[in-house]
């Protein structure tokens, strides 16, 4: 543990289930001891005798909970397995870790590398994502699992979006209007995704796009040419839309036939960049997606600006 947010946080949700390689966040001593697994461990019971906290009646089920409740840092993951551990109809003994001492006690005492640490029924369940996996609440996931809930939150979100600009202004949801509305909001959605970390995106994207291969500068211009046309087919011009058709169909048409090269054709499997570099979105029928809106709403501005 070398910070109290930047490990015990963001990491707390790792396995912890073998013995610590290292502890304390203030003397970087070596532990001579194993991890705890056991409730009912003399160990344990020092733990509870000694640190702070409360009693949470409940049910006939037993938890034991140690988590960092400070004047200046209140654990996320803690509060999450607590709650989890109420839902469930735990009865809780709920002790806090108000300090750093008492923080380095705790990892050393159990053998663990992080907190929240779990006990229910006498054994050792470890952190929140284990605990949530108990529970039943989530299933066990790794870093290389693919999910489609980011590009499925985004589509879901500028789709009502796009419904609530029809019922302000009386315009059919059927219309095509409605339609530029919802691929204009996507684009300016997905734009602002990938320049949240631009360097990220661009290591994604140049996997597989064939322009961006060739032009690796294209990679770092394609967020601000999405966000730009998506915007524009917001503004209506006339004298914009042309520019923003033009935009549209051309980094669609070259998006598109990159994912069906990619996936389609080399048959590989990468994770698609369209929501950022670190999402673990997988490439195929979802992005190509995204490239197939650009084309066809490139095309409708393009052949409306033209009649």
């Amino acid at each position: 543990m070398t910070s109290l947010v930047s490990k015990t946080d963001d990491k707390t949700e790792r396995k912890v289930n073998k013995a610590p390689q290292s502890t304390s966040n203030d003397n970087n001593e070596k532990s001579s001891t194993q991890t705890v697994d056991d409730g009912h461990s003399p160990k344990v019971q020092q733990l509870i005798d000694k640190l702070p906290g409360e009693h949470i009646e409940g049910g006939d089920k037993r938890a034991i909970i140690f988590r960092m409740v400070m004047s200046d840092h209140l654990c996320p993951f803690g509060l999450k397995s607590l709650d989890a551990l109420k839902h469930a109809g735990y009865d809780i003994v709920d002790r806090h870790i108000t300090n750093q001492d008492q923080n380095s006690l705790v990892k050393n005492t159990l053998g663990v590398e992080t907190t929240p640490q779990t006990f229910i029924e006498g054994k050792r369940v470890g952190g929140n994502e284990e605990l949530q996996v108990f529970l039943g609440n989530s299933e066990a996931t790794s870093d290389d699992d693919t999910t489609y809930a980011p590009i499925i939150a985004i589509f879901s979100v500028t789709a009502l979006m796009s419904l609530a600009l029809c019922w302000a202004l009386s315009v059919s949801v059927l219309s095509m209007q409605a339609l530029m509305w919802f691929v204009a909001l996507s684009m300016c959605v997905l734009a602002i995704k990938k320049l949240e970390d631009l360097e990220s995106f661009t290591t994604g994207f140049l996997g597989y796009d064939l322009l961006a291969r060739r032009v690796v500068r294209y990679g770092y211009v394609y967020p601000f040419l999405e966000a730009f046309a998506g915007i524009a087919m917001l503004a209506d011009q006339p004298w914009l839309n042309p520019i923003a058709g033009i935009v549209a169909l051309t980094i669609g048409l070259i998006g598109g036939v990159s994912v069906i090269k990619a996936v389609y054709i080399d048959k590989r499997e990468l994770k698609c960049a369209c929501v950022g570099g670190d999402s673990n979105v997988p490439l195929g029928a979802i992005s190509l997606t995204e490239n197939v809106m650009m084309v066809g709403m490139g095309s409708y501005m393009l052949i409306r600006a033209l009649l």
